[in-house]
């Protein structure tokens, strides 16, 4: 028994991080999508739900009105949830830019705002993206042309992770999102990707307006209704996203259960796509991408448990029970680190690798025994104190 416990959580992940991107590598294509050239560029709705933003906004804006596409064919919409500071009295300073108010009478969340706005979008295709993210003066010409192959249901960005004057940000947090954009560009050349960034997306009009409930992940979910609609959805390395790092651990912590419970909930509710017989290689690439990655660390209790089992006879295993209960150890240092006060990079590397597996058990026991904040709180993430160049 011992050694099942053991050993089950430790196949499990070497499947999830070695054996999947090794799979996917063999499947892979030189290129599984076709953009073409085209003179008559797409209307493009540019979405930007905000709560409070003060702070962001401005830079947000101006990075969407600093793009490289026609201002003549772009509507910049800005979802403003019941905002109680300046947030909306900054985004009104650029009606001559013809940027667009849209305020929720309630605070409702971010997608009872997106679906609200589905009446007063104008574009073929609608771009989500964050305002406290700042997109590369391309990004937006380069998700539209990804979608002039009518196989492309959505397209998202290439996020980088920076600190908030647009330098990369610290190892844990950068080796993450660059493992995870190398993750969907071989799930593109191999079909598509499951789920789309929450930083900055393209979709489809048509499958946009298709509502989903308040409590869910739109982006999770867009990927997952454009397969359901015979769609694809695919990362574009070309569209660049530079997503600053949360203001704290602790608060990043947040964010990750906040958006691991909404994807677990979101998964639940389009559970039929999990059907191999019906939707083939996405079924595999949404059980390994998402399902094993979230099993990962809820077996890795079960596998502590094994080798206190093993540990009396087998000395090997005690060694190695005292290094996770030293890892265990310094995730508690990390997490009680005072937030004024810098971090060396070992131990927030360490403690953010313990807060990633954590916020995933913490995820599912709030989805398993149920919770009452269903309602979207936007990540607080670093200010940014530049713009993203063209070059």
């Amino acid at each position: 028994m011992g050694w099942i416990l053991f050993v089950l959580p430790l196949a499990l992940a070497a499947y999830t991080y070695g054996l999947y991107p090794a799979l996917l590598r063999l499947v892979a294509r030189r290129a599984d999508y076709s953009p073409t050239e085209s003179r008559d560029l797409p209307y493009v709705s540019v979405v930007i739900p905000a709560y409070n933003e003060e702070a962001q906004i401005r830079g947000a804006i101006e990075a969407l009105i600093a793009q490289d596409y026609p201002p003549n064919r772009r509507q910049i919409l800005i979802l403003s949830d019941a905002s109680t500071d300046r947030t909306d009295d900054i985004v009104r300073e650029y009606a001559g830019d013809g940027v667009e108010l849209l305020r929720m009478p309630t605070r409702g969340g971010k997608t009872a705002a997106e679906n609200a706005s589905c009446r007063v979008l104008r574009g073929e295709i609608v771009i989500n993206s964050d305002s406290s993210v700042r997109l590369h003066p391309r990004a937006m010409a380069e998700l539209v042309a990804a979608m002039t192959d009518q196989r492309v249901g959505v397209a998202s960005t290439r996020d980088v992770s920076v600190t908030a004057d647009m330098h990369e940000a610290n190892l844990a947090e950068a080796g993450y999102v660059g493992y995870e954009m190398k993750l969907r560009a071989l799930e593109t050349r191999a079909g598509g990707i499951i789920g789309a960034s929450g930083s900055g997306y393209a979709i489809r009009t048509v499958l946009h307006k298709i509502p989903i409930r308040d409590d869910l992940s739109r982006d999770f979910a867009a990927a997952l209704t454009a397969r359901a609609h015979g769609l694809r959805a695919i990362s574009v390395d070309r569209a660049i996203c530079y997503v600053p790092r949360t203001t704290s651990l602790r608060a990043e912590y947040r964010r990750k259960v906040r958006t691991i419970a909404r994807g677990i909930e979101t998964l639940l509710s389009k559970r039929s796509l999990l059907d191999p017989t019906q939707y083939g290689s996405f079924s595999w690439k949404l059980l390994s991408h998402k399902v094993c990655r979230w099993l990962v660390p809820t077996f890795a209790l079960p596998g502590i448990l094994g080798l206190a089992m093993l540990a009396p006879t087998h000395p090997w295993a005690g060694i190695l029970l005292w290094l996770a209960a030293l890892g265990i150890a310094i995730g508690i240092v990390g997490a009680m680190w005072p937030a004024d006060r810098a971090m060396p990079r070992l131990l927030r590397t360490a403690t953010f690798a313990a807060a990633a597996n954590l916020a995933v058990v913490h995820a599912l026991l709030r989805v398993v025994f149920g919770h009452d904040d269903h309602l979207w709180e936007p990540t607080r993430r670093s200010p940014v104190l530049g713009q993203p160049s063209a070059s």
